[in-house]
This record gives structure tokens, sequence and C-alpha cells, in this order.
């Protein structure tokens, strides 16, 4: 079996000069969509970590339908692609960090009242008698989670009970010891608008084509399979899906797997080793850390989409080698994904094509929140830049999302899927996907392509699309600082202050908004945010009662940090006896 990744060649070092910089025959080896000229990347961040990227690319093109152009078509027009996180505002800084370290300051004064049995402790301790024995629980370690997680637990874990589609059902539930353990009332709050789960294109539903389908897959398989692919577990419908995607994506072949997460915790670590080198964002989703982390492979972060860092990087380890011997690195996987679901940002991909074939590197893309949710056709970031699906040498993305379903797939050159056939451990050692989950794929998929015979799925396309700027529009229009690209359904809200993170749930709850909201450690320590993802499913009524639920709450809290100016009232919304006045 030949490996899909080459070794890095000698010559790569020739290519470069004694300075690091780019020789004349080196830079001339750009291949068509090599093109794209940075603007002022790579700026320092600010003194509160905040960066501002920036890179400009070519025009999307306009929407079409599946199959009616080539995938690689020349840029002929450019448009600048400005990614810029509005500063955190000093005095909201400061009084983030002071809040933190009230918490701090009571939470150990709480332990010192849990150490000597004056307040009841609710954690798992280690007994005195195993004092002598290595420690399971880590003291300091549960610090946070003790002290300052228990108090916005009630708004993590809701439980639903019904389609989690553009509305939805919550069990209700109470907790009378500050969040330790809850208990249910049986009553059920219904029709909460849903804005923090991941349906972006609408799929999420137990009624019309996807479902009755699905429904018919389970009478004829059932639910599970009871084996792995290499061995009884190959149905001809996952046949039929590998297939169908790899002509949905462009690329010569699929696979799919059960688990997104281990998509890429089990595939990277086939893929690289030790002598490799990954260059990862430093934004990237825990899979793909996790899966860099088990291949033993050397590991280097570069900025978040920083063009300038990631070529600052490359250009050392041609030059540089590996560390001690200075010998060439077998390979080097650049690690990135399509939209950053923290930050609601867009890869500046065809930059990172450009310095992945300036430098002779491999790209490995995750679209797990892309495909579906991006391009003209749905297909993905690649489809939104309108690139060529073969510079990107590993595909991977998840049915989670923009298809209402689970697992996840890795597209490319036939050789690369033959060999993660044999060696990747997901492959080989998990048990099939699920027929009915299939089934909702594929369905999805035909739907997507216009292959149902409808054009509900361009539809959906354009209302995601609309929905999302419309969404994010309003937003910035009240006064919210709000991150990401003006495209991207994944939309953060910035909280800042731990009280308000709690706070802004339950407001939200109360007046049927259900959010999601997020803190540290899954963000930086003063970036505490709501995140709302937008679906085509949601109505304008829905997404306008969201918005003013969400400026009462952001009066209520003080969320309206933004220091742009806001634009004037529309005479549209003025009444007519208000305009004669004027």
């Amino acid at each position: 079996m030949i490996p899909p990744l080459t070794l890095h060649k000698l010559d790569s070092l020739k290519s470069l000069q004694a300075d690091g910089r780019m020789t004349e025959s080196s830079s001339n080896k750009l291949l068509n969509g090599d093109g794209c000229h940075r603007t002022a990347n790579g700026k320092k961040s600010s003194k509160n970590g905040f960066m501002k990227n920036h890179c400009s690319f070519r025009e999307p093109q306009k929407y079409r339908r599946f199959g009616e152009k080539n995938h690689n078509v020349p840029h002929k027009s450019k448009r600048p692609f400005l990614e810029s996180y509005e500063e955190t505002p000093l005095l909201v800084a400061v009084l983030t960090y002071m809040g933190y370290g009230i918490l701090t300051i009571f939470g150990y004064l709480r332990d010192f009242l849990r150490h000597w049995n004056i307040e009841k402790c609710q954690m798992a301790r280690e007994r005195d008698e195993q004092k002598d024995f290595v420690p399971l629980y880590q003291d300091f370690e549960n610090f946070f989670t003790r002290n300052l997680y228990m108090r916005i637990r009630d708004n993590m874990s809701r439980p639903l009970c019904s389609v989690p589609g553009a509305k939805m059902n919550l069990m209700e539930r109470v907790s009378h010891d500050y969040n330790w353990t809850f208990e249910y009332t049986g009553k059920v709050v219904k029709d909460v608008i849903n804005m923090g789960s991941y349906n972006y294109l609408g799929f999420a539903e137990n009624t019309g084509t996807c479902a009755n389908a699905t429904i018919e897959a389970t009478q004829k398989y059932g639910v599970g399979v009871g084996s792995t692919r290499c061995e009884k577990g190959n149905l001809d419908i996952h046949e039929e899906l590998e297939q169908l995607f790899a002509r949905f994506l462009g690329v010569e072949s699929t696979m799919t797997f059960g688990m997104g997460f281990a998509t890429n915790s089990m595939n990277i670590p086939a893929l690289t080793g030790k002598g490799c080198l990954i260059l990862s964002d430093e934004l990237n989703h825990a899979s793909l850390v996790l899966g860099a982390r088990l291949s033993g492979s050397t590991i280097r972060v570069f900025k978040h989409n920083n063009m300038q860092s990631l070529e600052k990087l490359l250009r050392d380890a041609i030059v540089h080698g590996q560390p001690r011997t200075h010998r060439p690195w077998k390979k080097i996987l650049i690690l990135v994904e399509g939209i950053y679901s923290m930050e609601g940002s867009i890869v500046c991909l065809p930059e990172v094509i450009a310095l992945k074939k300036r430098y002779k590197a491999y790209l490995y893309l995750d679209e797990a929140h892309s495909i579906g949710a991006l391009g003209p056709n749905g297909r993905g970031v690649v489809d939104y830049y309108g690139l060529d699906p073969k510079d990107v040498d590993v595909m991977m993305g998840t049915f989670t999302k923009g298809f209402g379903a689970a697992g996840g797939y890795i597209g490319g050159k036939k050789e690369l899927v033959d060999y993660l056939r044999s060696h990747s451990h997901s492959a080989l050692y998990a048990t099939s996907m699920s027929p009915p989950v299939v089934q909702q794929i594929i369905s999805a998929m035909k739907v997507i392509m216009g292959e149902d015979g409808t054009t509900l799925g361009a539809d959906r396309l354009t209302q995601l699309a609309e929905n999302t700027k419309y969404f994010r529009r309003k937003l910035h229009d009240m006064g919210f600082i709000i991150y990401g690209n003006s495209d991207s359904p994944v939309v953060p809200l910035m909280l800042y202050m731990p009280a308000k993170i709690g706070a802004f749930g339950r407001e939200m709850l109360k007046r049927n908004i259900g959010t999601v909201v997020v803190g540290f450690p899954a963000t930086p320590i003063i970036e505490s945010r709501a995140r709302f993802c937008i679906s085509a499913a949601h109505t304008r009524e829905m997404l306008d009662t969201a918005l003013e639920a969400i400026s009462e709450v952001g009066d209520l809290l003080h969320l309206k940090y933004s220091r742009h100016e806001q634009p004037l009232p529309s005479l549209k919304w003025m009444t007519e006896e208000s305009v004669l006045q004027d």
C-alpha cells in the first residue's frame, strides 16, 4: 500500500536562501489559485488579547445549482475579506478581571469552610486513609468546577423532550442545593425558540422526506449493525453514501465514520507520526488537538488566521528541519477549520493553500461547521471561495450540523482513502454507522444537491445566508460586540463578566429563548460569550422575537459594549406623523 503523504525532499531546502527568503524560482512555482494577496495581516494582539486579521480574496461566485460549472473557476474580481474583532473596552476588561478575582477569593474562603466541615462539600474527595496513595482527585484542578462552574451549571445540559428544530420543548428542573443536583418538576417549557443547536439547514425534523426515508431504512435494516465495516458491517447504503458524498465534494473518494470527534482524533495519528511536523491554528477544535497529540508528531501553533505567523513557521521548518538532527521533516501537515465554532470566523483558505503549495506542505481541512452551511452549493468553505477541492489534501467534516445526523467523513484522493481503510483505528475497530443515520444523510444530501426533484435545498441555502446576514446586522446595530465573519452562521455575542454568563442564559429562557453561554476555560478568561447558531428553519418572525429579547436583556445587563457609531433609524420604521414632524 502506497502511503498517501510522501516524504519532503531535500531540494525544498535548496529553494530557500540562507536568510529564509524565497528565491525567484521558488516563488514562481505557485499554481492557479495561489494568487492571494495579503493586506496588513499579522498585527500584534492588543493588550487585551484581541487580534485583528485581514486578508484579501476573490469574490465568491453567485449562487448556482450543483454541477452547473467547474469547481475551479479562475479569479477575475476581488473584494476585501475583513475579519476584525472589536477590542474589549478597558473598563470592561478591568471589571472582568476584578470579578474573577473576587470569585477566586470567595472560592478559597469556601474551601476553607469545607475543610473544617463548616460548609458541606459536595465534591468527591480523598479519604484520610488514602493520603499515601496517588490522588484520584486533584483539589486545585477542581477549584473552578466547585466554585465558579457550579454557579452557572443550571444553564448547561438542559434536557430536551422534542426535536431540536427551530423551536423545542425543555423539561423544567429546579435545584435546592445551588446547582449541585437537580429535580424535575414534571412540567415542560414549550415552544422555546432554539438559538443554540447546529441545525444550519433545518434537517433536524421528524416529518418530511428525510424522516420518511429514515423510517423505511429502519424497517429494512434495523437500528444497529453489530460489526465493523471491514467485517460484516458494510451495507449497500454505506457504499451509496460514500459514492454520493465523493460526487458532492468533487473528490475521488470518501470514507465515513460513526463519530465526528473520532474522525479527527483517530485519523490524524494514521497520517502523521514521529519525525513529522503539525502546524495547528491556535483556535482549532479539541478533536484536532487530541489527534495531533496522539500522533506523536511535533506540534507548533500559529496565530488564528494569521498567514504571516503560519508562513514563518513553515519557513523555519524548511530551513532548520528537525530539532538537534536538522534532518528534513518527513511531512508537514497544516490543520485548519472552515468555520471556527467559538469565534464564528472563516479560514483564509486561498492564502493557506498558496502557502501550502509554496512550501510543499499538506493541508488538513476540518469542515465540521462549514459543510452544508457555506458556499453557493453548500459544499463548505472550498465552495465558498470557489476553489478546487484537489488543492486540499485531506477534507474532513461531520454530518452532525448541516445534515441533522451523526458521524463524520474524510475525502480526498483514492490512495488516501484506501490507506485509511487499512490503517485508521476508527475504521478498523469502530462499529459501522447506524443505517437510519446513513439514510438521513443520503436523503439530506439529495435535497441539497437538488436530486430530489425540488428546489428545497437551494431555498434552504439561500434562507440560511439571508438569516445570517440579517441577524448579525441587527445585533451590530443594537450596539453588541459580536465576533466572526458576516457570512458565518455561528454568532458569538460577547458577555465578558462572569456574573453575566449565567444571568444572560436565565433571562433569555424567561423570554422563551434557548441560548448557549460559554466561559473559561472553553474561552479566554475575559472573553465569555453567548453563542447563537442561525438556521434556515428560523423564520423572520422568530429572529425578530429573539432579537427583541436579546436587546431587552442587553439593556438589563448592560451588554451593549460596542463603541462603533450606531446607524440612525430607518424612515420605514417611523410613523407617518413622526416623519412629518421631522
